[in-house]
């Protein structure tokens, strides 16, 4: 089961998709809103269809103190059109401080300045995605021998 991690932001969103056992993110793309809604459905639908996603995990960009702001808003109602536009169930992910994590990563792996706008929101994606499978791992039950 392949899961997609989405970095919304307001032109420019960060994908990356996990591995098919559920268990490592890869920054994937970053994907330009276009001005058609259309358009935009169509990409996503193509995407999911092609990895064969099964859930899409989305950061929730949450303020400092867990509450939500405007921002927020803007996400869960992107969070309904995907939902709507691909038919997969879209869930939440705290987002904070992966932005900042991503140029952290970046700095440490000499990626140029010029380079690092493009690849800013995949990082984030995949440090959203990470995240929440990891949270999974340590949340499924344990199935060992005894």
């Amino acid at each position: 089961m392949r899961i997609l991690g989405v970095d919304y932001g307001d032109r420019h969103i960060g994908l990356a998709l996990s591995d098919p056992l559920g268990m490592i993110a890869q920054p994937l793309e970053t994907y330009t809103l276009k001005e058609k809604k259309a358009d935009n459905a169509a990409f996503f639908r193509e995407l999911v269809q092609k990895h064969g996603v099964e859930r899409i995990v989305l950061g929730l960009p949450l303020r400092m103190d867990g509450t939500p702001g405007s921002r927020a808003e803007k996400t869960r109602a992107f969070a309904r059109w995907l939902e709507a536009s691909v038919g997969r169930k879209v869930v939440f992910w705290d987002e904070r401080l992966t932005t900042r994590q991503a140029t952290t990563i970046m700095q440490e792996q000499s990626v140029r300045v010029e380079d690092r706008r493009s690849v800013v929101n995949q990082i984030s994606a995949a440090l959203i995605l990470q995240a929440y499978l990891d949270g999974q791992a340590t949340d499924a039950p344990d199935t060992r021998s005894h």
